[in-house]
């Protein structure tokens, strides 16, 4: 045949330049499952944060409601006690003087209000705790 150059080293050059080796191949997709994965355990993990997100947020709306109610008792005195929902939630109140050294000239009491609201996600127990203050009339 004319103009068809078959020497060895025309050959040789043409076939170093002919497609991939079945190592790079197998590199590449090595690499690509491996990307893969963690792009599927990144989206795993932000579901598991978003439903924890949604927990928290539940439970302290729940816990802002209860210490609204306990905060509006007229007559609010030392106490504690621990109430629980038939949803699996549980509230643990505890009510104490604070501050006396400084309010005991004062016709005034200083109360600690601490609420715990807890509950179970899976094995996992999970626990929010607020705390605030309110100011009421000493009792005679």
């Amino acid at each position: 045949m004319k103009g068809v150059d078959r020497t060895p080293e025309s050959l040789r050059v043409f076939s170093s330049k002919q497609g991939f080796t079945l190592l790079e191949i197998l590199v590449a997709l090595a690499i690509l499952a491996t990307a893969v994965t963690i792009v599927f355990q990144l989206f795993s993990a932000g579901l598991r944060n978003i439903a924890a997100s949604e927990d928290y947020v539940v439970a302290t709306m729940r816990a802002e409601a209860k210490m609204r109610e306990i905060l509006s008792q007229r007559e609010l005195t030392e106490n504690s006690w621990i109430e629980s929902t038939k949803d699996g939630y549980r509230y643990t109140v505890k009510v104490s003087k604070t501050l006396q050294e400084k309010t005991g000239s004062l016709p005034v009491d200083v109360l600690e209000v601490e609420l715990s609201v807890s509950w179970s996600k899976g094995i996992k127990e999970r626990v929010l705790q607020l705390k605030t203050l309110k100011i009421v009339n000493k009792q005679v």
